[in-house]
């Protein structure tokens, strides 16, 4: 998935969004050999990716309905919403390009790829082995509200570059509303995802598993910043630093995410342990 949005950010700089007149097919072909340049890969490969997704998606949905009686309850219906994401989005993907790379849909195209993204992320780690500690307290909803921040910046700055508002806004004090937005919204983001790292950094007890998680978004969000200014100050004509910006904003998010979730499952350990005061005591004697 991160792959997907990484060729479509690609797409989107390169400006081959349109590369291929028709949807679903390209030049009315499944490999349009004859009109293969590199915005027509990009375009075609962005696609092909997103076949591949789709159908990884559906065999998720299919094998968690039909082992569903020795899988979690909620497997299956967050397969199923994971599916309708993939569906909506491959209505947006061909919206992108019969509405003519309209900066609404290309929003949406983006925003709806982060859900799906983010989806997985939370089903890897609700699956995932965990034996908590008990001692995040507060954190899931510190880290829960990083990742909406961080989810809100990366679809304001989806509208930078649908609008190419960068290139519109010539000046410090011109600057456009989305551009002015998406600069300012740094600073919330920023700040919320450190606000995590610190209280990790100053709570001992905690399982090692969320203080890889909370180096990592802090290590992260750095990265990002200066990709940010380098994005900025090149006025996007660097097409690898404006891809890898997006790419580590979505990494960013999900790495947020899964620290959410594994948060999340380690208080539940701890309400666990305050609901069951006779059995602590009897497991003392």
């Amino acid at each position: 998935t991160l792959l997907l949005m990484a060729v479509g950010s690609a797409t989107r700089v390169m400006n081959a969004g349109l590369a291929c007149p028709d949807w679903p097919l390209c030049y009315g072909q499944l490999v349009p050999t004859q009109q293969m340049n590199l915005q027509v890969f990009l375009e075609w490969f962005h696609r092909l990716d997103a076949s591949l997704v789709g159908l990884s998606a559906i065999l998720l949905f299919g094998l968690s309905w039909w082992q569903r009686q020795s899988l979690p309850n909620w497997l299956p219906w967050a397969s199923t919403f994971a599916l309708s994401l993939i569906v909506f989005q491959g209505v947006l993907g061909g919206l992108t390009v019969t509405e003519l790379l309209r900066f609404d849909i290309v929003t949406a195209h983006l925003g709806t790829a982060l859900l799906f993204f983010t989806t997985l992320v939370v089903i890897g780690m609700a699956l995932m082995p965990y034996q908590g500690t008990g001692t995040s307290g507060k954190l899931p909803w510190i880290s829960l509200t990083a990742a909406i921040l961080v989810y809100l910046q990366s679809l304001l700055g989806g509208l930078v570059a649908s609008q190419w508002a960068l290139h519109q806004c010539f000046g410090g004090a011109q600057l456009c509303t989305v551009l002015n937005s998406h600069i300012v919204g740094v600073v919330p983001a920023t700040l919320m995802t450190l606000v995590v790292v610190f209280l990790v950094w100053r709570s001992p007890a905690l399982h090692f598993l969320l203080r890889q998680l909370a180096n990592l978004a802090g290590g992260l969000v750095i990265l990002q910043i200066l990709l940010g200014i380098a994005t900025l100050k090149f006025k996007l004509q660097v097409e690898p630093l404006t891809v890898a910006h997006q790419i580590i904003g979505a990494a960013l998010l999900g790495t947020l995410v899964a620290f959410t979730v594994v948060a999340l499952r380690d208080r539940t350990v701890a309400s666990q342990l305050r609901t069951s005061p006779v059995d602590i005591s009897l497991e003392g004697k």
